[in-house]
């Protein structure tokens, strides 16, 4: 029976689900709930592409077109997602989706289609006089952890295992919860102080409500006072903190290495079994900080069709052209930072 690719709609999302469910190479930014995301926080087209051969599910593409003055005409699978790219169970379904793209490409008039792997794809799936790669940016951080509190204690490397019991000496507590605007209040600033432009309050909240049974909010107290947060999502085995900061009190108190402790600590009482810890830029602080922890980096292989003329994207704080704007952008006051930034974020998927 041949392949045939539609939009995905309503009807079909638990069947899209299922399929990632299913797929090995499945992640959670492969979940359909993401498009109404990229739809209602952004105002972004969302073009998810499912594959069906004789009735049955054999791929899906989630798809987005990004399209701003500041940062050009993109697809991307998937903006603002660490990981994404065509999910399917052979070649030929994934030609297919790779058909569809291209042909989308073309009607919407996107000068480059990205797609955003976790795992490397099989020899010959993407046509390689079309695809290019980039696997010198990003990297991303993953590692089993185990039911056991003490098990999961001593596998941190000295260290850092003495820098998280500072934080718990110190008398540092947890909460967590199902709320981001404590959350989002403490990104803004943290983001801010790094030079980068915030997210909206109101993304957060559209991710509490698509995915409110698959992620929270754990917050570390010193003295009752708020100083660090993080946005975690749940799926399958795995816990991923994915937004998260901590206000210029947390680094003297050693409050961002507690919560991520808390982070794994409930986690893993709840069932989950690998923590990611998402991606970093090589040579970054981010990057460092996850390697303390004992995390190994694996290169993130993302793949660009580019259309004549067009160059692989890099709107990344290590691009030199974005020094000047990064360092006025720190002495922004934070809630104008918190007013401009979420009008500029949106492009940069």
């Amino acid at each position: 029976m041949p392949i045939v690719c539609r939009p995905l709609d309503a009807a079909t999302a638990p069947a899209w689900d299922a399929f990632v469910d299913a797929t090995p190479t499945g992640t959670f930014f492969h979940r359909a709930a993401w498009a109404q995301v990229f739809a209602r926080a952004f105002g972004h087209t969302p073009h998810y592409a499912l594959a069906e051969q004789d009735g049955a599910v054999v791929g899906v593409l989630p798809l987005v077109h990004v399209k701003t003055l500041l940062f050009g005409n993109s697809l991307m699978s998937s903006p603002f997602c660490v990981y994404g790219g065509p999910l399917a169970v052979d070649a030929k379904a994934a030609a297919a989706l790779e058909i569809y793209a291209s042909a989308l490409m073309q009607r919407v008039g996107a000068k480059v289609t990205e797609f955003r792997f976790l795992h490397p794809l099989p020899e010959g799936w993407l046509t390689e006089a079309e695809w290019r790669t980039r696997s010198d940016l990003y990297v991303t951080f993953r590692k089993p952890i185990a039911a056991d509190d003490d098990a999961n204690m001593k596998a941190i490397p000295r260290k850092q295992r003495a820098v998280v019991r500072k934080g718990i000496e110190r008398g540092l507590v947890s909460t967590v919860s199902g709320q981001v605007d404590g959350l989002h209040a403490i990104y803004a600033e943290s983001v801010r102080n790094l030079g980068t432009p915030v997210f909206s309050r109101g993304y957060f909240r559209i991710l509490t409500e698509v995915f409110r049974d698959r992620m929270d909010v754990v917050t570390v107290l010193d003295a009752g006072v708020p100083i660090s947060a993080v946005l975690n999502f749940y799926d399958r085995d795995e816990v991923l903190p994915y937004y998260g900061g901590g206000t210029g009190a947390a680094r003297a108190n050693y409050a961002n290495d507690f919560m991520y402790w808390e982070v794994m600590r409930r986690a893993a009482a709840k069932g989950s079994r690998l923590f990611d810890f998402g991606r970093s830029k090589a040579g970054t602080g981010a990057f460092a900080f996850k390697k303390n922890w004992g995390f190994t980096p694996e290169a993130l292989h993302y793949r660009y069709r580019l259309a004549p003329g067009a160059a692989i994207p890099d709107h990344n704080p290590l691009n030199p052209k974005y020094r000047l704007f990064i360092a006025a952008w720190k002495r922004l006051p934070v809630p104008v930072a918190n007013l401009i930034g979420p009008h500029i974020v949106r492009g940069i998927g």
